[in-house]
């Protein structure tokens, strides 16, 4: 028998092994010091670590953005994400699902409607997912205020889904938002009879009541109102049509209709209107216009029987402020109006009533009502006024004093 083989039979005692031990580990002590010294250089550095760390996907707190260089290690993350090779369409949607229910946490709904809306693209057959992706766009929309579109995806996904208590909650809100108070209280109802005790809804369905009722009574009136401005507009255009009286807009001819009336005497504030006690006679707005100052003057309700005479003579009753040297005078002066159509100007019979002269072949009613142009007799103004040469005057220029 060998000596190493006794010494394997030996027994060993407790000083021996120790002291074994005691010089393995000197040994090995020998061994590591002998190992050749070497920087570890694959590391991140010291002075960047946190840098690089926010950089690797597993620490990474905000998305890379464009441009940014991405780690290859997200970019495979990416592709595991939202590849259709590596992923179901039920998959895609849910992962769009998780995009944008975290955009939502973090108030990004703008954000969390474009991930809502790549998941409703990837066409997921699983209707409840679907519903799901339809109201959570509703309320991202809900919550920028874009209260239609809100109720549209609400509304598809109770389509998708009968039983979806959220959905319904969320229709039944932006029903009322966009004062579809009707629809507003059949969504309500429907809450409540599911849960009898939701406080929510009852409330809602209150305050929808009073809206309601409300809507109607405001409706109500604007219907009478209508009716009585339809009457008296139909007997204002049957009195216009009668007399003859023309329009002009734009320089052209025009039919007597609802919006020439609307546009009349715009200027002075006053649209032509039947006298309210016997519906019978019209009442005009005047504008007279001086050419020398191009300024202008206004006479508000004035009944078609009154005088030209008694018009102009108004005028005058006190000084003009702007004529400081007298130039107009109420016995000095001519009054013209122009025909819209051809601007050829035609003297005033102040003798005539307003009426008369509104109905004359060569009138026609202008966006400031009756329109006239008021002249020195005999002055340089007047000669150039009536000149085959002048140019047509356009009333906008003219002030009011």
């Amino acid at each position: 028998m060998s000596e190493e083989h006794t010494n394997l039979k030996k027994e060993w005692t407790d000083e021996e092994r120790l002291a074994l031990a005691e010089r393995l580990e000197e040994e090995l002590d020998v061994f590591i010091d002998g190992l050749e010294k070497k920087r570890y250089e694959e590391g991140w550095p010291e002075d960047r670590w946190q840098e690089e760390m926010d950089k690797h996907p597993f620490f990474m707190k905000n998305t890379p953005q464009p441009g940014d260089e991405v780690h290859p290690m997200f970019e495979g993350l990416q592709k595991l994400k939202y590849d259709p090779e590596e992923n179901t369409a039920e998959e895609l949607a849910l992962n769009y699902k998780e995009d944008g229910n975290f955009y939502m946490k973090h108030k990004k709904f703008r954000t969390a409607i474009i991930s809502f809306t790549e998941g409703l693209k990837v066409k997921c057959e699983n209707p409840e997912v679907n519903a799901v992706l339809y109201n959570n766009r509703s309320a991202a929309h809900y919550f920028l205020f874009n209260f239609r579109s809100a109720l549209i995806d609400a509304q598809i996904a109770l389509r998708l889904k009968p039983d979806y208590a959220k959905a319904r909650w969320r229709a039944a809100q932006c029903a009322h938002k966009t004062k579809k108070y009707e629809l507003c209280t059949k969504f309500c109802n429907e809450i409540l009879e599911c849960d009898e005790n939701n406080k929510e809804a009852r409330d809602l369905l209150k305050e929808n009541k009073k809206k309601e009722l409300l809507l109607s009574h405001y409706e109500r009136r604007e219907l009478q109102r209508k009716k009585s401005l339809g009457a008296k507009h139909i007997r204002l255009v049957k009195a216009l049509e009668e007399r003859g009286v023309k329009f002009v807009k734009e320089g052209k001819r025009a039919p007597i209709t609802e919006k020439i009336l609307q546009s009349a005497s715009g200027m002075a504030g006053h649209t032509v209107h039947l006298d309210e006690y016997d519906n019978k006679t019209l009442v005009w707005s005047l504008a007279f216009l001086y050419p020398k100052f191009s300024i202008g003057d206004y006479q508000v309700d004035i009944h078609e029987d009154a005088l030209m005479e008694t018009c102009v003579s108004q005028l005058f009753e006190e000084p003009l402020p702007w004529d400081r040297r007298g130039f107009y005078r109420e016995d000095n002066v001519n009054v013209y109006y122009e025909d819209a159509t051809t601007h050829q100007v035609h003297l005033v019979d102040l003798k005539k009533t307003v009426g008369e002269i509104s109905v004359e072949k060569t009138f026609y009613v202008t966006q400031n009502g009756l329109e006239f142009y008021v002249l020195k007799k005999d002055s340089r103004e007047e000669r150039e006024f009536l000149s085959e040469k002048r140019k047509p005057f356009e009333s906008k220029w003219f002030r009011v004093d």
